[in-house]
Formats: structure tokens, C-alpha cells, sequence
């Protein structure tokens, strides 16, 4: 069962290293597989895609690309309530996106010298989504909404057929809704590897975002460079901050709404309460019982699961914050206080009624999250994650020859006299 430790400046610290090596836990033997799928499909396109999807999917559909007629039947498959969430969802993170629009500028300056800087979205843009145990058609919503919003031109979803070689139409509406142009039935590194060179029927794509198993993250790490890319996931993490005031019915099923993704997911609580750490554990083993994903999440919670008692909730907040968690929860009297003082978290949730599914799926803020502790340096999915931005100079002749002589200076300490020259030759100078 989940580990109780009682933080001591050490104990608590030998956590993290475990959860270091969780991360790093990864099948070498995949790299070798992914650079053979990459370079058969750079040099063989579409035949080559075809052939993985038939030996990893069972089947091949009859057609790649999804037409828009096509589309429409598909989504008639899928439930009318579930449709109107979604469409619900898609607004809130619209709203929340479009806040974070960013806009071109320039600064004149009295001696005419104009510099500025110039903003765009990306021409076009791949989207990887998972389409067979872990489909999620949140994920396209989270990753086609900021796109669209910055101003990408064209949004490019691909997604593996389904056993019977048929698209997952809950995925297919979502990517209506939030707006991708076109969706192709494909899957795995073949599907990455695609986006990033190209095929006969795939257009290429400057930027690879979206989820997916060992071998799409491996495709995506070998390939940056190729393309951007969103970022390299981990396994997915919960953090909960709580005081003697939280509910541990609450703490119990939150922390097992993380433990349920996967046996290396983490889920974490910290607290300055024993009571509230015993009654979370005594909690925990009475719902676990009752959700179908129990092997899942009895697995997370005994290897990577943890209740730490800390001192005070000072001792806490330092320690969350070298944690660096994906999600964030703080369960306080006064959870806004904590603002200003939790540095280090992907998305935080503030409040017993703030729990980390809202984030997942519907108040709008991205759930595309650094994880493994890189929310140290590492920002959430965004509207900026779509753009690109470029700096202008305009100088007149004047503002020019009043610089030159820095400018030579600046070149000459470099050992870069071409560069001098290039000043030089503007005002005969010596």
C-alpha cells in the first residue's frame, strides 16, 4: 500500500530520486526500432506507412485521409450529450487561449531608427493523437485550440484506425470542433515520422504536439530538429498540498484520479496533518476497491505513491516546489495565499473544489503539462507554443554613423573584422 514518510530533510529528498529514475525508465531496445520506422518511411512514404499501420494495427483502411463528407457520417456515431460537452469544453479553453494572444509591435525613436518585432503563427502544424486504449479526444482539444487561436494555417491530425480499421469518432468530433483541417488514419513513430518528412499523400508540418506511447515519443525526441516539438511526456504526476482543514474522501480519489493513467503514474500527498494522512491512506484502500482500474492504480500508489507528514506547511511548499509536479492541488483553508509562493507546478488547482479532472477536461487552462520535474523551467501548452516571432531594424544613415565607432569597437575586440569593415566601408572609415 501507499508509503507514509515523515519528512525529515532526507527521507523525503531519497522520494524524489526514485521518482528520477521512473522517469528514466525507458526500453533502450525502442531507439533502434524508431530510427529503422523513420528512415523507411523518409525514404518510402506512404508504402512504408502503410505496411507499419497493417503490422501494428492489424489493418489498413481502404482510405488514409478522412473526407469531409466522411467525417460528418462518423460523428453521427457518437453521443448528442457528449457532443454538447465538448463543444461546452471547447469554448472554455478557447476563452482562456485567446488571453494569452500576444501582438506585433514596433518602436520609433526620435533619430528615426524603427525596431520591432514581428508575430505569426506557424504555417502548419501536426497533431498526434492516440486513438486505441487511450484515446482522448481531450487532447485534441487542448492541442488544435491554441493552434488555431495563434494563427496556424493548417492543422494536421493523425490518429490510428481502430481494430476493425475505422477511426475513434469521439476523436473525430473533437477535431471538428476545435478546428483541424485535416485528419489522417495513422499511428505510431510511422505517423510522427510522416509529419515530420512528408509523404506522398502527408504534408509536412514545422511543429509535432500531442500524447502517445514509447515508440511516438521516441520518434518525436530522434526527430527534433527535423520539426519542433511539444515536448517529451512523462509519466503523468499529482502533487496535493493539504492543511488539518481537508477532506480526505476528496485527497483519496484525487490522488487515484492520477494513479489510474498508468503503473509508473505518482501521486503524492503532503500535510501537516497525521490525522489527515491516516484517514487519506484508510480512504484510499476503500475506493480503490471499487474502481475498474484498480491493478492500475494499486501498482502506481505502492511503487510511486506517497504520503509525506511534513513539519508545517512552510516545509511543504518548499518541498513541492522542488518537486516541480505536472498537477498541483492545494487543499487549504486559504488556498490563494499560496499563489505567489508555489513557483514550480504545471497547472495548480486551488481549492476542495478545484480537483485535477476540471483541468483535464473542461475550465479551460491546457492539460498538456511538463512533467518529471521540468515544470522548473518548462511552461504549459500554449497559444505561445504555436508561434513564431521575428525582430526588425530600420536605421537611417545618421543613427548609423553615430553607432560606428561602438559597433567597430564591439567587432574588432571579437576578432570579426568583416564585421568592422561592413561599418567601415559605409563612412570611409579607417
Amino acid at each position: 500500500m501507499i508509503a507514509t514518510v515523515t519528512a525529515d530533510g532526507q527521507k523525503e529528498y531519497e522520494f524524489i530520486e526514485t521518482l528520477k529514475k521512473r522517469a528514466q525508465n525507458s526500453d533502450k531496445n525502442v531507439i533502434p526500432t524508431v530510427s529503422e520506422i523513420i528512415e523507411n518511411v523518409s525514404e518510402n512514404g506512404d508504402r512504408a506507412v502503410r505496411e507499419y499501420t497493417i503490422k501494428f494495427d492489424g489493418k489498413a483502411p481502404e482510405k488514409t485521409e478522412i473526407s469531409a463528407d466522411e467525417i460528418d457520417k462518423i460523428i453521427k456515431k457518437c453521443d448528442v450529450d457528449f457532443i454538447t460537452t465538448v463543444k461546452k469544453a471547447a469554448e472554455n479553453i478557447a476563452d482562456f487561449h485567446k488571453r494569452q494572444v500576444q501582438q506585433s509591435w514596433l518602436n520609433t525613436k526620435n533619430n528615426g531608427v524603427i525596431l520591432g518585432q514581428r508575430i505569426r503563427g506557424l504555417k502548419r502544424v501536426g497533431i498526434y493523437v492516440p486513438g486505441g486504449t487511450a484515446a482522448y479526444p481531450s487532447s485534441v482539444l487542448m492541442n488544435a485550440i491554441p493552434a488555431k487561436i495563434a494563427g496556424v494555417e493548417e492543422i494536421i491530425m493523425c490518429t490510428p484506425p481502430q481494430k476493425d480499421g475505422t477511426p475513434n469518432p469521439n476523436i473525430i468530433a473533437a477535431a471538428k470542433i476545435a478546428g483541424v483541417d485535416r485528419i489522417f488514419l495513422i499511428g505510431g513513430a510511422q505517423a510522427v515520422a510522416a509529419l515530420a518528412y512528408g509523404t506522398e499523400t502527408v504534408p509536412k508540418v514545422d511543429k509535432i504536439v500531442g500524447p502517445g506511447n514509447i515508440f511516438v515519443a521516441t520518434a518525436k525526441k530522434l526527430l527534433y530538429g527535423t520539426v519542433d516539438i511539444d515536448m517529451i511526456a512523462g509519466p503523468s504526476e499529482i502533487l496535493i498540498v493539504a492543511d488539518k482543514t481537508a477532506n480526505p474522501d476528496f485527497l483519496a480519489a484525487d490522488l487515484m484520479s492520477q494513479a489510474e493513467h498508468d503503473k509508473l503514474a505518482s501521486a503524492i500527498l503532503l500535510t501537516d496533518s497525521q490525522e489527515i494522512a491516516d484517514k487519506t491512506k484508510e480512504q484510499l484502500e476503500i475506493q480503490m476497491k471499487k474502481l475498474e482500474r484498480y491493478e492500475i492504480i494499486k501498482s502506481s500508489l505502492d511503487n510511486f505513491g506517497a504520503i509525506i507528514v511534513c513539519t508545517d506547511m512552510e516545509q511543504a511548499v518548499t518541498f513541492a516546489n522542488e518537486l516541480a509536479p505536472e498537477h498541483l492541488e492545494v487543499c487549504c483553508e486559504n488556498p490563494m495565499e499560496y499563489i505567489g509562493k508555489l513557483d514550480n507546478a504545471g497547472s495548480v488547482f486551488l481549492g476542495n473544489y478545484s480537483p485535477e479532472p476540471l483541468g483535464d477536461y473542461f475550465a479551460g487552462p491546457n492539460h498538456v503539462l511538463p512533467t518529471s520535474g521540468t515544470a522548473r523551467f518548462f511552461s504549459p501548452l500554449s497559444v505561445d507554443s504555436f508561434i513564431k516571432k521575428s525582430s526588425f531594424i530600420y536605421y537611417t544613415e545618421g543613427a548609423l554613423q553615430k553607432d560606428a565607432q561602438d559597433i567597430i569597437r564591439f567587432a574588432n575586440t571579437e576578432g570579426l573584422t568583416a564585421h568592422a569593415n561592413s561599418i567601415k566601408v559605409r563612412f570611409d572609415l579607417d
